[in-house]
């Protein structure tokens, strides 16, 4: 099986590193892979190692560089540089490469501010959470491999770019594989084809709401009290509507009370009801009838083209 850019520098690297004074780097061989984009610290003791301990020529090594190789977020400044690296410079793979004795990862926040007040900077003038916004980590080996995910998840950054992470050693410029950009990124391009499938499913069931305006939408004109007092209209028909037949004929044909006995009940009622003099008015006050509940048309959602 051919190898790969980067399994062949690390086979060489560690040759290297054993003492194999014939161990190197082809370029030649991995033309289709080149140039390399890498992300370094600005640690001016990488400037010897870096790029001879990976084999690359200068011309094809495209080398960005920020305090402890630090990635903050998918759409950042630092991605913003990669990601044109590739598409402007033509970087076929990334590089992540962090270093053992990172000072950043040394300094904790308050030494950092110590720092910055001997420069003259007053706390106040620098950001609510200091270790945040300067990235500071405890880990370099967990710190390249934040990185890594940051970078493959970056929509900036194409599935087809293999993103790497390696660790020097800064004292024998010997590399750790930390994370292996071929194996995730077969994964991570399937799982990229998907999203982007379900993306146009997405946008073409949206289309049929392009021609969608709100403006003209037609609602009922019938206000809410009107639809209350068309009800009330409505029961007042229906109650006029009852056959009610008179005394004789209630009395002859049913054994249903008369309406002259049902008036006489409904005066007993009232008289056992009906507030007495020296009643308090709380106390008169009839029973609370529940109130007949309103239902209201759901909210009207505005949809975006």
């Amino acid at each position: 099986m051919t190898m790969r850019l980067f399994e062949a520098i690390i086979e060489a690297n560690h040759r290297a590193a054993a003492g194999d004074e014939r161990a190197g780097l082809h370029p030649d061989e991995f033309a289709d892979s080149l140039p390399v984009t890498a992300l370094t610290c600005i640690d001016p003791r990488l400037n010897p190692l870096i790029p001879e301990v990976l084999g690359i020529p200068e011309e094809q090594f495209i080398w960005l560089r920020n305090a402890g190789n630090i990635i903050t977020s998918p759409t950042s400044s630092t991605m913003r540089s990669l990601a044109l690296a590739c598409a402007v410079k033509g970087g076929k793979e990334i590089v992540i490469i962090g270093h053992t004795d990172c000072q950043v990862s040394k300094t904790p926040a308050l030494k950092l501010l110590d720092k910055f007040k001997e420069l003259g900077i007053e706390r106040q003038a620098l950001p609510d959470n200091v270790s945040e916004y300067f990235g500071i980590f405890a880990s370099e080996r967990q710190n390249v491999i934040t990185a890594c995910d940051l970078v493959r998840r970056s929509p900036l950054i194409g599935p087809k770019i293999p993103v790497h992470g390696l660790l020097v050693d800064i004292q024998t410029g010997r590399l750790e594989w930390l994370v292996n950009g071929y194996q995730t990124a077969p994964v991570l391009t399937e799982k990229w084809n998907e999203a982007v499938r379900s993306a146009g499913e997405t946008v073409d069931a949206l289309k049929a709401l392009g021609d969608f305006k709100i403006g003209e939408m037609k609602f009922p004109e019938t206000k809410i009290g009107e639809t209350v007092s068309s009800g009330a209209d409505w029961l007042s028909q229906k109650i006029g509507q009852l056959e009610i037949k008179p005394p004789e004929a209630a009395s002859r044909d049913t054994n249903e009370p008369s309406l002259l006995s049902t008036a006489e009940k409904m005066i007993r009622h009232a008289e056992q009801n009906w507030p007495k003099p020296g009643e308090t008015q709380e106390s008169a006050k009839p029973p609370k009838i529940p109130q007949a509940r309103v239902v209201q048309p759901p909210p009207l959602r505005v949809r975006k083209k």
